[in-house]
């Protein structure tokens, strides 16, 4: 089966699902995807009909994690009270692993929410995509076959589909929600088993054999083009603080300046935020208008977690996040003067 189909039948059977729950009022609510006003793009849609389930959509551009729309959760007023309605959310494997997070947060309760599983066949690369098209100014994207077309005013462009996805999806190991003894019960549709799940930052190696001098270089190289216009905290489903510690102005944390050494910090401050946290989306990567490789930064985070404390995130509604509980075993090899 290639992509145009395989997005077909994601695409139907996601509908069937949203419909039949609506018509059972199992929800009141599905937050799902409808087309974007731009090529490469998506937008989410709120629909509580079953004649408006039609519009839901899937494509190859859905890189919005739709998590970020439960916080705050969605209510309605009865009485003139607020009543949390029940919400169906089409989920892919991030998606879900998201809102495992954001119910271990408690940020959400897992009785207010149906997952409408889907298995993800990878995101497009946008930054990528542009950047082949350079200043031509991109009318439409399609996928057919296996290959995307991409059309400009002038010329029209036939790209592997494959080579142009995101590089977060072509590690993830969990494209379907990860189900397990305590997600199972709110999970309909597609899903998959946690274990045996296999690993793998093979992708971080060249970095790893730099000298620290060569990683700062990196990391200025790959951040000077932020313009600071936080659309990747706006957009991360993790980031739901009402007030962020970049906007506070007592204590400055740090400077709100573009210069690079205000950027750079920025970025380190948020990614650590997200240690432990971080589902692997690329939302925010895709959401960067300079096309920032932004993924990298919590990648390594990722790998940081899973090595020294065993843990991916959103995987289940039982292992606690590590950056929420301790053990006195913790290795803390990071500690000077820890033997003396």
């Amino acid at each position: 089966m290639n992509i145009a189909q395989e997005n077909e039948k994601i695409q139907q059977e996601m509908r069937e699902v949203a419909r039949k729950l609506l018509k059972e009022k199992t929800v009141d609510v599905i937050i799902g995807y409808s087309q974007g006003t731009l090529p490469l793009t998506s937008s989410p849609r709120f629909i509580r009909k079953e004649e408006e389930v039609e519009e839901l959509i899937w494509n190859n551009s859905c890189y919005i994690n739709l998590a970020k729309y439960l916080v705050p959760f969605p209510t309605k007023m009865v009485e003139g009270k607020p009543v949390k309605l029940k919400v169906g959310i089409i989920s892919k494997g991030c998606t879900a692993r998201a809102v495992f997070l954001l119910a271990l947060e408690r940020k959400v309760d897992m009785e207010d929410i149906k997952i409408i599983g889907i298995s993800c066949n990878g995101i497009l690369d946008r930054a990528r995509i542009k950047k082949e098209m350079g200043i031509a100014e991109i009318t439409d994207v399609a996928v057919k076959d296996n290959t995307i077309y991409v059309k400009s005013n002038d010329t029209e462009v036939e790209l592997p589909f494959q080579e142009y996805l995101s590089e977060l999806c072509k590690t993830c190991k969990i494209k379907a929600p990860p189900i397990s003894n305590s997600t199972s019960q709110y999970i309909v549709g597609e899903s998959q088993p946690t274990t045996p799940l296999e690993y793998s930052f093979d992708d971080l190696t060249d970095y790893e054999t730099k000298p620290p001098e060569e990683k700062y270089e990196f990391l200025k190289d790959a951040l000077k083009n932020c313009i600071r216009c936080y659309a990747c905290r706006e957009i991360c489903p993790m980031c739901y603080c009402n007030y962020c510690f970049v906007d506070q102005n007592l204590p400055v944390w740090f400077g709100k300046t573009t210069e690079l050494a205000d950027i750079i910090i920025f970025h380190m401050n948020r990614a650590l935020h997200l240690a432990g946290r971080c589902v692997a989306c690329g939302a925010c990567q895709n959401a960067c208008p300079m096309g920032i490789n932004l993924n990298f930064i919590n990648r390594k985070l990722e790998e940081i977690v899973k090595r020294r404390f065993n843990y991916i995130s959103g995987l289940d509604l039982e292992a606690i996040p590590p950056m929420m509980t301790y053990d006195m075993n913790d290795d803390q090899e990071f500690m000077l003067g820890e033997e003396e």
